[in-house]
């Protein structure tokens, strides 16, 4: 198994302290350090945990939602998705694709037919900006020592994305502690 080296930081990774034991409290004070988007980073670390294999802390490269194997990071940027309903920007997608479709007219006659195929539309438009918004958080993540990242998939596992690799998330002993109140 290969980790993936932040290469766009050139800060040193925070990695795990001395005690290589967090309460919650410190988890989010260490992600506060390293991240942005506090609050997102903390929701896409907790989303991982609750996937994440109980023996190995890995999650991914697919996980099988309603019978259906999804990329894990599609899987997270859908699991967001509820977050951002309400957003302006969404609000503002919404009516985008709307008048798209409209234009072309590729718009069924039919209300709801029409809705789901704007909503599918969306969904798509969302999703490919929310994988950016993921790796990102988990290069935070990554920097603040919580997570070990690889990619896998097509002949070998590999550090590197790219040749129809997906990422795959490790969940640290010291996260997973501080997730599930040990410490």
């Amino acid at each position: 198994m290969f980790l993936q080296p932040d290469l766009f930081d050139t800060a040193e990774p925070a990695g795990p302290d001395l005690r290589e034991s967090l309460d919650l409290p410190e988890l989010i004070e260490r992600i506060a350090d390293v991240s942005p988007r506090p609050r997102y980073t903390f929701m896409v670390l907790n989303l991982i945990a609750k996937v994440a294999n109980s023996n190995s802390g890995s999650a991914g490269p697919y996980i099988v939602d309603q019978e259906r194997r999804i990329p894990l990071r599609d899987w997270l940027c859908d699991s967001l998705v509820p977050m951002a309903k309400r957003d302006a920007r969404r609000i503002a997608i919404v009516e985008e694709v709307r008048s798209a479709l409209d234009r072309m007219k590729v718009l069924p006659s039919d209300t709801k037919a029409a809705e789901r195929m704007i909503e599918d539309e969306v969904r798509e438009r969302v999703r490919r900006s929310g994988r950016c918004n993921v790796s990102r958080a988990v290069s935070d993540l990554v920097r603040a020592g919580l997570i070990r990242r690889h990619y896998q998939g097509f002949r070998v596992d590999h550090h590197n994305r790219g040749a129809q690799r997906e990422a795959v998330y490790t969940i640290t002993a010291m996260a997973a502690g501080a997730l599930a109140g040990r410490n």
